[in-house]
Formats: C-alpha cells, sequence, structure tokens
C-alpha cells in the first residue's frame, strides 16, 4: 500500500458511499475509484447472484481484499423493498443506475424517473451528506441555435420513441431537483457526454462500448455520419467523486466532456493505432440514405439517423475550472476501449462467429 494510499485510507474508512447499479459500467468504475480511495463501498444490485461477477471484476483493479469488502443490497428501481436498507448508515449516494439505451423498451422513462425519485427520497429520509445523480449531457442540450451545451440549459423532451432515452434523463433529472428542494436533499449532478472506456469487466452488448466491439468485429460494413463528444467513463467516475466532496459542487450540475470524434475518426485511430487488433474495421462510409433506410426498421438506427451529420458541443469548462476536473483525450479513451475488448474472451468469440458467417 502506498503512502497515499493509508492517508486516504485514514480519510475515508468511516464514510460508506452507496452505487446504486452496482453491475453497471459506470457504477464498477465509481466502486474501483472508492476503494482505491479508502471508502466503504456499498452497492446495489437487482439479482443477489451476480455479487461474485462484481467482486471479481473489482479485484482486477484494486485486488481480492478490496473487492471483498463491499456490500452489496438487493433492491430494484421499480420496487420500493430494499432501499431504506440501502441507505442505513450512508454517508453518500451515488445514483448511476439508470436504463440504457433501449433496454428499458416503452417503460424507459418510467424507470428512470421512479428509480430516481426511490433512491433520493430514501437517501432524503435517511440524512446523508450528499447525493450525486448520473444525469447526461442531452439533458443540457436545447432545440434552439445555440452551438452548445452548458448547464445553466434545461433540455425540453421531445416526446417522440427515437429519443425516449434522452427523455428519460431530461425527466429523471428534473424530477431529482425538485424532490431535493423539497425535502433538503443536498443535490449535484453529473451530465456526462458519450462514455467511452475499457469495461470494469465483462462489458454488456447494450452497454456504449458496444460500439468499439461493433467495429473491431466487423459488425458493420461501413460508418454512418455520425459523432460524439467524446468521455471516458474512468474520467467521470472520478467527477462523481469531486461533485460528491468538493464543498464547491453542492447544488450544482457539471458537464463531463471530452473531444469531438465522428465515427470514421475512431475507426481511423483504431486502423493506424492498433492494427493488430482492427482487421476487421471498416474503412468505408455509410451513405445517409441508407442510416435513414435502415432507421425505419431498427430502432437504434432510427437514434442515429437524428444526428446525421451534426456535431453537437458542449462546454465542460465549469467541471475543469471549479473541481480541477481533466478528461484524458479521446484517442486514448478509444485505444484503451479497444484493447481492453481485444483481451476479452467474448470478442474472440464474436470474431470467430463473424468468421464463419462470411464463409
Amino acid at each position: 500500500m502506498s503512502l497515499e494510499d493509508v492517508v486516504n485510507a485514514g480519510t475515508q474508512a468511516h464514510r460508506t458511499v452507496l452505487v446504486t447499479g452496482g453491475t453497471g459500467y459506470l457504477a464498477g468504475w465509481l466502486l474501483v475509484r472508492l476503494l482505491e480511495q479508502g471508502y466503504a463501498a456499498r452497492a446495489t444490485v437487482r439479482d443477489p447472484a451476480r455479487r461474485t461477477q462484481v467482486r471479481a471484476a473489482l479485484a482486477q483493479h484494486v485486488g481480492e481484499d478490496r473487492a471483498s469488502s463491499v456490500e452489496f443490497v438487493t433492491a430494484d428501481l421499480l420496487a420500493e423493498e430494499g432501499w431504506d436498507d440501502a441507505v442505513a448508515g450512508v454517508d453518500y449516494v451515488l445514483h448511476a443506475a439508470s436504463p440504457l439505451g433501449f433496454s428499458g423498451g416503452e417503460d424507459l422513462i418510467r424507470i428512470a424517473r421512479e428509480g430516481a425519485a426511490r433512491v433520493l427520497s430514501a437517501a432524503a429520509r435517511s440524512g446523508v451528506k450528499r447525493a450525486v445523480l448520473t444525469s447526461s449531457a442531452v439533458a443540457a442540450i436545447s432545440d434552439d441555435p445555440r452551438p452548445y451545451g452548458v448547464e445553466t440549459v434545461w433540455a425540453a423532451p421531445s416526446g417522440t420513441p427515437a429519443r425516449r432515452y434522452n427523455d428519460s434523463k431530461i425527466f429523471a433529472e428534473r424530477d431529482a431537483w425538485r424532490l431535493a428542494n423539497e425535502t433538503g436533499l443536498e443535490l449535484s449532478t453529473v451530465l456526462p457526454t458519450f462514455m467511452q472506456g475499457p469495461p470494469p469487466g465483462a462489458p454488456s452488448k447494450e452497454g456504449s462500448v458496444e460500439l468499439v466491439r461493433r467495429l473491431l468485429t466487423g459488425g458493420l460494413p461501413a460508418v454512418p455520419r455520425i459523432g460524439w463528444d467524446v468521455v471516458d467513463v474512468r474520467d467521470i467516475a472520478t467527477l462523481h467523486l469531486l461533485s460528491m466532496t468538493s464543498p464547491l459542487a453542492a447544488g450544482e450540475r457539471f458537464i463531463g466532456s471530452g473531444d469531438w470524434l465522428w465515427w470514421r475518426d475512431m475507426a481511423r485511430i483504431l486502423r493506424e493505432k492498433a492494427p493488430e487488433i482492427s482487421r476487421k474495421v471498416p474503412t468505408k462510409n455509410m451513405p445517409d440514405t441508407v442510416v435513414k433506410m435502415l432507421g425505419r426498421f431498427n430502432p437504434q438506427m432510427a437514434s442515429l439517423r437524428l444526428n446525421l451529420g451534426k456535431q453537437t458541443s458542449v462546454d465542460g469548462s465549469k467541471a475543469r475550472n471549479i473541481l480541477d476536473w481533466h478528461p484524458r483525450p479521446a484517442e486514448e479513451t478509444v485505444l484503451d476501449t479497444a484493447a481492453a475488448l481485444a483481451a476479452m474472451p467474448r470478442l474472440d468469440a464474436d470474431q470467430a462467429s463473424s468468421s464463419k458467417a462470411a464463409r
């Protein structure tokens, strides 16, 4: 244990932090950062059988002793049971649990809103020092002509199926601030852009790293004219902890942004900087007409076609200036994501499956 570890452990050893959605992509890195800094960590899971999987993933980063110290509570965003137990004796709450993309179907908005209400209401009843809600940068981007998103902007929900995920984030964050005002709960929110970075454990196909996985395995014959502001999930985890403890973060929203990359830029980075694992990465661009046609049948493509050729910028200077938060370059994030995925057995299996299908 380093001197820094000893100091952190002594400072934070008696502070307990609850992370919701313990099996999630961001939640895994939140747990890693908490354990690294000496906090006592607790996590919620819907399925108690997955506790072993989470501990095994954490052990890769912080060792078995620290990983085994994590407490687990079974709780579901759509059920009342378990939440008071989850927050009992907790100093801080990091609410990262929320349905991804299309995983919630038509109930995605309801799950996000009811989940945030249950978690934060329980936190308020328990008297936690502060809660941090994971929102999204889409909640700070309006449809007016302004060229960037900023924390003072409150996006309006679209009410359209193709933007159901965006709406879930917008509604949930609005509800959270309303609840905080009504209960006196001290709240901060983190609004990440497009998160990439190595998964803390085995990735889900519904996760954001599915994009890089599909590039590596040849899951797409060409790349559409789509881009994102890419930010590293590890840096977003750090931003959550800064938002949790800094006196300057109370009652504030923080956009967590990185560098803008078009999908073709990501493909180029992989081909040029990681050629040994990028043999299947496409070199052709997908015509807009093809994306629009596919969007008629595929809900994910329908969502993509809304942003064809659009570069939406956000202003992430607030987190940098107030919290001294500095994200790593997006190119580094893309390469780290690819390297982690390439080292996982499932990617090898997917590549073999794609090869068989091609033959």
